[in-house]
């Protein structure tokens, strides 16, 4: 099984507003990095969506060490996935999960590898941290000069309307 190495950061310019997702992956002496957008999100979906971009990324089945400076993240799909599915995807107190739609996608593929999750200090100076940050970054900004600021408040709106974006809009 090989042995890969990931970062992930999640951005966001508003929350919710647009957002970014950023993945460094590691096997040997290779290296990729992903980077993608969403026009109107929050930053806890946006950590999600670099942690399920980064393993959709791998084409077998491999053991993964991941870091997030996500605590959000790790603490989610190590503790509360479990529960959550087995209450029917409820929390505790029997309201629907948040981001139970990416919940859903990132355990599915986790059960293709063996995943350890590891928590990094963000913007400490861990240097594919501070990489994938930039690269979030720079997707948000890629999106905005892409984008009319019409686009933008109506991506908005209908986040704030639905919940989550509906649309495929993405980088």
């Amino acid at each position: 099984m090989k042995e890969v190495t990931i970062f992930t950061d999640g951005a966001c310019h508003g929350n919710p507003g647009p957002g970014g997702w950023a993945a460094v992956l590691q096997y040997g002496e290779h290296r990729k990095e992903l980077s993608g957008a969403d026009p109107a999100t929050t930053n806890n979906r946006m950590e999600l969506q670099a942690a399920i971009e980064s393993l959709r990324a791998l084409k077998s089945a491999c053991k993964v060490e991941l870091h997030t400076d996500s605590e959000y993240l790790k603490n989610g799909i190590e503790r509360w996935v479990k529960n959550w599915k087995r209450n029917g995807w409820l929390t505790q107190e029997r309201r629907t999960v948040k981001n139970a739609d990416l919940w859903k996608e990132l355990d599915e593929l986790v059960s293709k590898h063996s995943v350890t999750w590891r928590w990094v200090k963000g913007h400490a100076g861990q240097a594919e941290n501070e990489r994938c940050d930039e690269l979030a970054g720079l997707a948000v900004e890629k999106l905005k000069e892409e984008s009319s600021p019409q686009q933008l408040k109506a991506a908005l709106t209908e986040f704030r309307e639905r919940g989550r974006p509906q649309s495929e809009f993405k980088l």
